[in-house]
Order: C-alpha cells, then sequence, then structure tokens
C-alpha cells in the first residue's frame, strides 16, 4: 500500500485531506508540524504532502531533510500563499510538485495518483 506523510498545521484541513486520500486508497500519517513530521522520518514513505507556511519547521525545511533521508521520495506541497508556491519552487528539492490552496480534495487525491504512477 502506498504510504503518505502529510504535514499541514491547519486541524481541519488535515483532517479533510487525510480522510480524501484514506478513501482513495493510501496509508496516511497526518502530522500537525514539520517537527512532528520528521520524526517520522525513520519510517518508509512514498510521498510527502506538506504544506510550506507552518509554525516552527516550514515545509521546505521538512522537505530538504525528507529528501536527504530519503532520496526516492516524492514531495508535493500545498500553500495559501502564491508568492510562497513560487519562491518555493526554486528552494524545493528536485521534481517536487506545488499546489496553491484553495484546492479542491478531488485535485489533489488526482495529483497523488499522478505523482505515485510517475
Amino acid at each position: 500500500m502506498t504510504r503518505i506523510l502529510l504535514a499541514e498545521d491547519d486541524d481541519s484541513l488535515r483532517g479533510f485531506l487525510a480522510r480524501a486520500l484514506e478513501r482513495a486508497g493510501y496509508e496516511v500519517l497526518a502530522c500537525a508540524d514539520g517537527e512532528q513530521a520528521v520524526e517520522a522520518l525513520d519510517q518508509a514513505w512514498d510521498l510527502l504532502l506538506t504544506d510550506i507556511v507552518m509554525p516552527g519547521m516550514d515545509g521546505i525545511e521538512l522537505a530538504r531533510q525528507a529528501a536527504a533521508r530519503q532520496p526516492a521520495l516524492r514531495i508535493m506541497f500545498i500553500t495559501g500563499f502564491a508568492a510562497v508556491a513560487l519562491a518555493a519552487a526554486n528552494q524545493a528539492p528536485a521534481g517536487a510538485k506545488v499546489l496553491s490552496k484553495p484546492v479542491h480534495l478531488r485535485e489533489i487525491v488526482s495529483e497523488v495518483e499522478r505523482m505515485i504512477a510517475a
């Protein structure tokens, strides 16, 4: 089963994303922040889905640490800040995808399916 590590500081969005991905057949570990997600990197993951702007460790730093530990890990960012999304594309590990909020759950599930299949 495909395993997704989710880092999102917004409680309701984190819950919606986790449920949508689980209904699509993925195993999901939902974390409230980057620090919590880093602790889970001792396990193998297929995809990191992370918000960029979070208190404490942001999604860019989380992605860097995740890519260093698990080079084959696919990375997808979600953010509500267009300028941050543009900057993230230049700072993110190679091959990372950036989606801007608001994003429909179907769109996220579809993008996850594309990334996993690639």
